[in-house]
């Protein structure tokens, strides 16, 4: 049996109508209805705003590895509206569902050592009117409970940038991350569609978006070079987090 997440805590945010304050809470989902709620979030972001080709019907984003994860969800107590989501897959879960996710972007083989104390990470997401930092804070201090809970040392996702351009943004962005972010040569990964960088301009004046920041900021790496995700029209690169490498001016905060 899991164990459950408590909840986490709350925290005022203003969300973008004026003088209007909020208060979020993050949670785990714990009913259908619930994981339906972050579901319909992530249709709306990845679907109607992204444009991605999405296997789910009736407006919900749903893929093979939903019922195996669980559903990080921040929640606006004025609204009740969900507004934040992550879904999380555990090793135990992960072996139930033959891999994780990034499995069939990447070639794992030199993580899976680690696999034991590996949670993935992925689907995440934020409202269009909620994307601030109160908002990724909740998500953040949710997962960082949720493996201390479980005592996991270590998470791994999809750090995604759009392909709009045809991929010369994330060619250039990451030229410009490797040196200073790029693992070990033993947590290494190596894409299975992998975008053709040296074909591409990989030297423009490119922002990180804001997730992969954030990573990067808590002491991740980025695990090689990106893969080509035709579904999503992103490039994916695979961004590890050790929680032994967590910024000491962050793990304060996080990891309580």
């Amino acid at each position: 049996m899991r164990k459950d997440l408590a909840l986490i805590g709350s925290i005022n945010t203003r969300n973008q109508e004026p003088a209007s304050q909020r208060r979020l809470y993050v949670n785990l989902a714990h009913t259908q209805a619930e994981i339906e709620e972050a579901q319909r979030l992530r249709y709306k972001v990845f679907a109607e705003e992204m444009g991605a080709q999405l296997s789910g019907t009736g407006g919900l984003d749903i893929d093979g590895f939903d019922q195996f994860c669980d559903h990080l969800i921040v929640r606006d107590s004025g609204t009740n509206q969900v507004i934040g989501t992550y879904r999380i897959l555990s090793p135990s879960k992960a072996n139930e569902a033959g891999g994780y996710y990034s499995a069939g972007e990447f070639d794992l083989s030199r993580l899976s050592h680690l696999f034991d104390r590996t949670v993935e990470v992925g689907r995440a997401c934020v409202h269009q009117n909620y994307r601030n930092g109160g908002t990724i804070t909740m998500l953040w201090a949710g997962l960082a409970k949720y493996m201390q809970i479980h005592n996991y040392e270590y998470m791994i996702g999809c750090g995604s940038i759009s392909m709009s351009d045809g991929g010369h943004s994330a060619a250039s962005l990451y030229n410009k991350l490797r040196d200073e972010y790029l693992s070990p040569l033993e947590y290494r990964v190596f894409a299975r569609n992998p975008l053709p960088i040296q074909a591409l301009h990989n030297n423009l004046q490119v922002a990180c978006p804001p997730l992969i920041k954030g990573y990067l900021r808590l002491g991740a790496y980025i695990c090689g070079e990106p893969a080509w995700d035709p579904y999503f029209n992103t490039a994916d690169m695979l961004v590890m987090l050790p929680l032994s490498r967590i910024n000491p001016r962050y793990a304060a905060h996080f990891l309580k």
